[in-house]
């Protein structure tokens, strides 16, 4: 049994939650960035996200958990195929993958299994964090003080959906396709603009004024660390309805209907606030269709792009050094001026 504070039964932050919720209605979209104030829940929904997502199919005893659907396989899958073997499948929780901040570039990419290589004499691969992250997430905390030659890393393998390590007289490539999301304190540093471009979304954190809310808080935290398994009893229904509700969208997902005239709003926002490169567009343009279905709609209107913009644009502006003006506020001025 799961023991994280239950999905449902976290207090406000509710663009976090949706970022999050969308983000798993489509893996397109491209993750999610968290940045705020310490002490807000950041890793809390993260791991809380983990225990409601839907199972996957994967191939049984396969180290990266293949999808058996897909005619795209690892090299061992392949081979078992090829000689006439049939897959047998699984179902599996989705992978939610931990990178800790000082993990080695062996330990993130994988490496060779000295295990076997001393016993046996054999050179066997020994996965890494992103063979374990393929088909799910990969969390990191703290992302805006990972390591660069970790940066240099997972900005490849983001964008080629592989990994490729060529080492110690191993080559191995592997699928490693995941919803990357990241959390931290902009105050403790500042994100390369590569690995920042490479997130979907983007969630601004802050600290609850409202004196209720934050009692509400602590008192349900109160009562999680008391007795975590009445707690999570508790909550248990709520979280199933939202599992639920995200199979259901990603069911109703490809049926739902952008129009033109709905795409030249965007990008003329996107053209408006000088965002770099189309990224901008492709992300409205998904998260707004993940809304719509999770929404329960076949239409994306202009409702969902005024809800996704702040989302999809708040981390892709320039930086205006005669507009000292937060970037949420720039994108929210934007869409008064542009959309009517």
């Amino acid at each position: 049994m799961s023991f994280s504070f239950p999905f449902s039964a976290i207090v406000g932050q509710d663009e976090m939650k949706l970022a999050l919720i969308l983000s798993t209605i489509d893996p397109n979209i491209g993750g999610v960035l968290m940045l705020g104030d310490r002490g807000t829940g950041k890793s809390t929904v993260v791991r809380s996200l983990a225990a409601l997502l839907p199972p996957i199919k994967a191939v049984s005893l396969c180290k990266y958990h293949c999808d058996p659907a897909l005619s795209v396989l690892c090299s061992e899958c392949e081979d078992k195929k090829r000689n006439g073997i049939k897959l047998k499948v699984d179902v599996i929780n989705t992978p939610v993958v931990d990178l800790p901040l000082g993990s080695t570039e062996d330990r993130v990419v994988g490496s060779i299994d000295l295990e076997k290589a001393l016993s046996q004499g054999v050179k066997s691969f020994e996965p890494g964090l992103l063979a374990k992250a393929n088909r799910g997430f990969l969390y990191i905390d703290e992302v805006n003080l990972l390591e660069d030659h970790l940066v240099d890393l997972l900005i490849d393998v983001a964008a080629s959906g592989e990994n490729v390590v060529e080492r110690d007289g191993l080559s191995v490539k592997h699928p490693a396709k995941f919803v990357l999301i990241g959390s931290g304190n902009p105050e403790e540093g500042e994100l390369r603009p590569q690995l920042l471009d490479r997130y979907g979304m983007s969630v601004e954190v802050r600290t609850p004024t409202d004196v209720l809310q934050r009692i509400e808080i602590i008192k349900r935290r109160e009562a999680f660390e008391r007795d975590r398994e009445q707690f999570i009893a508790k909550w248990a229904e709520q979280d199933l309805e939202i599992q639920k509700h995200i199979v259901q969208s990603k069911k109703r997902l490809e049926r739902v209907e952008i129009s033109d005239e709905l795409l030249i709003k965007a990008s003329t926002l996107c053209a408006h606030l000088g965002a770099d490169g189309l990224r901008g567009e492709l992300t409205m343009m998904r998260t707004m269709r993940a809304l719509a279905a999770y929404q329960g709609k076949k239409h994306a209107d202009i409702q969902h792009l005024k809800a996704v913009a702040p989302l999809a644009l708040r981390h892709r502006l320039r930086r205006d050094p005669l507009d000292d003006t937060g970037s949420s506020a720039r994108v929210e001025r934007a869409i008064e001026e542009i959309i009517q």
